[in-house]
C-alpha cells in the first residue's frame, strides 16, 4: 500500500496553548519562503538590525539569491523606501548590508537595491502620550528627593514622568 500523502494528513495537535505568532507560522512561512526569506528574521526584527534611519524609513520586500556558483556570496536584499530617502538609500547599501550580516553573524546580505514597490510603512507606534503638568512634576521631585544617590534619583524621576505621561486605559 502506499503511503498516505501528508495533505490529507491530520494536522498535529500540541496539546498546549499557543501563542499567535506560533499559530500563523505555518501560515506565513510560505509566503515568506516565496519572497526569498528562510525565516521571519529580516521582517520582525528590522528595527534592531538596520542601522538609523533606515529601520523606520525601509521595510525588506524581497531577498534574491544568485543562480550558480555565485550563491555563496550573498544575497540582493530588495527594500521599499519611504519617499525621499531613495537616494540616500541607494549610497549606503553596503552599509545597511553590513548592519544585517553583523546581525546575523554571517554573509547573508552582498548588496540591498530599491524595490519598485511602493512603501506602505509598517504599524508605527502611537503617541499615546499626555503632557507632563506642573502638579505631577512637582509630585514627582519631592517623591524622589530623599533617594541620596543622584544616579538613582535620576532613573527614578524619569520612570515616575513616563508613567505619568502615558495614557491611562
Amino acid at each position: 500500500m502506499a503511503a498516505k500523502p501528508k495533505a490529507d494528513a491530520a494536522p498535529k495537535r500540541l496539546n498546549r496553548t499557543v501563542d499567535i505568532a506560533e499559530a500563523l507560522k505555518g501560515a506565513l512561512d510560505p509566503a515568506m519562503r516565496k519572497r526569498g526569506f528562510a525565516s521571519r528574521d529580516i521582517l520582525t526584527h528590522w528595527a534592531a538590525m538596520a542601522p538609523k534611519p533606515y529601520d523606520s524609513v525601509t521595510v525588506p520586500d524581497r531577498l534574491v539569491w544568485p543562480r550558480g556558483e555565485r550563491g555563496s556570496d550573498g544575497a540582493t536584499l530588495y527594500l521599499r523606501c519611504a519617499p525621499g530617502h531613495a537616494l540616500a538609500l541607494s549610497h549606503e547599501g553596503q552599509r545597511i548590508a553590513q548592519s544585517i550580516n553583523r546581525y546575523f553573524g554571517y554573509l547573508l546580505v552582498a548588496n540591498c537595491r530599491i524595490s519598485a514597490e511602493p512603501f506602505s510603512p509598517h504599524s508605527a507606534p502611537k503617541d499615546d502620550t499626555v503632557p507632563l503638568t506642573e502638579p505631577a512634576r512637582h509630585a514627582i521631585g519631592s517623591a524622589v528627593e530623599k533617594v541620596e544617590d543622584d544616579g538613582l534619583r535620576d532613573a527614578l524621576r524619569q520612570l515616575g514622568q513616563a508613567l505619568y505621561t502615558r495614557k491611562k486605559g
